[in-house]
């Protein structure tokens, strides 16, 4: 985006852009032109600092998870298979070295066929190796849980209330920024809109505000897709469309 489109952008565009920032969202060139921004736009700077404290709840909400049962046992067999692999080798080895070196056969002999080295290296091994297994699947995991899209939801005043997450297995979930006043009597329903012709269809209805699982497994899911909450009688719109006031509202947009 060149310089001069990005100045005439409207306060929700920017606050918006600054939400794309934070998510990481803006790649390139434009998010180089982005930072250079940031320098000297002190409003924009802080609109950024906003949208960082409000994703700061959705770190909390992360649950610390422990290595799967199966680990130890993995590295056990690996452990197990390399000894197997190493002990041609190592008889290889040692009968070059009793041809090729007599005058230092008995001492290095010792040494290769010591039982407390090899159990050294096995065990040095064993060390470097956990952490690696350790890392590999939380990284699995890492990237099981990393959504694949996002909807960040904006209020009429560009507060963002909600973000909408996509997971690569079909997953979709809302997980609200903000309390949301619900009055008594009422819920909240959230919509997506994927063809303005089919019209808006309903993926939820919660009491209040609370991470909830969204129900579009009949649905098409894709970039610039309308979510949408509003506010409607506590058993959800009597119409089967939006008939309440709009809470907050936004467009997918990949994840990187």
């Amino acid at each position: 985006m060149s310089p001069s489109a990005k100045m005439n952008l409207t306060p929700n565009e920017r606050t918006a852009q600054a939400g794309e920032y934070v998510l990481g969202l803006i790649e390139g060139a434009d998010r180089t032109a982005f930072e250079q921004q940031l320098e000297s736009d002190p409003e924009l700077a802080a609109s950024v600092e906003s949208w960082r404290r409000h994703f700061a709840g959705i770190d909390a909400t992360a649950t610390p998870l422990a290595p799967s049962p199966t680990l130890w046992s993995r590295i056990e067999a690996e452990l197990a298979t390399l000894a197997q692999n190493a002990a041609p080798a190592r008889a290889a080895t040692t009968t070059i070295l009793r041809k090729t070196a007599p005058y230092a056969g008995s001492r290095l002999s010792a040494w290769w066929n010591s039982l407390f080295v090899w159990r050294g290296a096995a065990f040095a091994g064993a060390l470097a190796a956990i952490p690696l297994a350790i890392g590999l699947d939380g990284a699995l995991d890492r990237a099981r849980r990393q959504p694949v899209m996002v909807a960040v939801l904006l209020t009429e005043a560009s507060v963002a209330a909600a973000v909408v997450n996509t997971f690569a297995d079909g997953r979709v979930e809302m997980v609200p920024l903000q309390a949301i006043h619900v009055p008594e009597g009422k819920a909240l329903e959230i919509w997506t809109l994927w063809d303005r012709a089919v019209g808006p269809r309903s993926v939820g209805l919660i009491e209040r505000a609370r991470t909830t699982k969204l129900r579009l497994d009949q649905l098409p899911l894709g970039k610039d897709q309308l979510f949408e909450i509003t506010l409607e009688p506590a058993t959800g719109s009597p119409t089967g469309r939006p008939t309440g006031p709009i809470v907050a509202k936004g467009t997918t947009a990949q994840a990187l």
